[in-house]
């Protein structure tokens, strides 16, 4: 099934279910990405999450607001699941504070189950600060105190009621310190690898994060 949203959005890539045992799984990718980053990961789920949603965001190397890359994912989740199907959602990179926007400022707190991290600066990074924040506003958006992470922070309540786990590499160069990369709920696990790529492609990281997605 793909779907074309209303925004503007590239389309989604949804594998249809053979059988339900669990909520549907959003993948969202990050900032250089495209659902193709998630191929190892889907090879390691072996069809065992299904619906698996997989939006095409249009993220422009930084020019989309992260806000407005999670009303996007929003669109591409109403297209698939309706407006109550609840879900658990996995953001990778900026994928993880898009995922993050779309649950705790636009209401997705009332359907979401489980809401999984991956090397997502959810506390900010330093790699943020160099680049021009009235042009890349997205990767502004992931600067130390910006006003959107000031807004996340500020006000947990929308995190309450669900699961939530943070995976980080010590030694991250996309996200600067990597143990930043957490949200400020949940669990937490640092993942044995020493590259921002690697959350996705090292089986170390890989093995993980399929467990995390199979618990019942």
């Amino acid at each position: 099934m793909a779907d074309s949203g209303e925004n503007g959005a590239r389309s989604s890539h949804l594998d249809e279910p053979g059988g339900q045992a669990s909520p549907p799984l959003v993948l969202v990718h990050g900032l250089l990405d495209s659902p193709l980053v998630f191929n190892g990961l889907k090879r390691c789920l072996a069809n065992r999450r299904q619906p698996l949603l997989l939006p095409d965001l249009p993220l422009r190397l930084g020019l989309t607001p992260v806000r407005e890359a999670a009303e996007l994912l929003g669109s591409h989740i109403e297209a698939a699941f309706g407006r109550e199907q609840p879900l658990d959602l996995l953001g990778f990179s900026i994928g993880g504070v898009i995922a993050r926007t779309w649950v705790q400022l636009l209401g997705g707190h009332r359907r979401t189950r489980r809401l999984t991290s991956v090397g997502s600066p959810q506390q900010g990074t330093l790699t943020a600060h160099p680049w021009p924040a009235r042009l890349l506003t997205g990767i502004a958006d992931l600067r130390y105190g910006s006003q959107l992470l000031e807004q996340l922070n500020g006000n947990l309540s929308n995190l309450a009621g669900i699961e939530c786990c943070s995976f980080y590499s010590a030694i991250d160069l996309a996200v600067l310190p990597g143990w930043r990369a957490v949200l400020p709920v949940g669990r937490r696990q640092m993942l044995p690898v020493w590259a921002h790529p690697q959350l996705l492609r090292s089986p170390r990281a890989l093995e993980p994060l399929t467990e995390e997605l199979l618990r019942p």
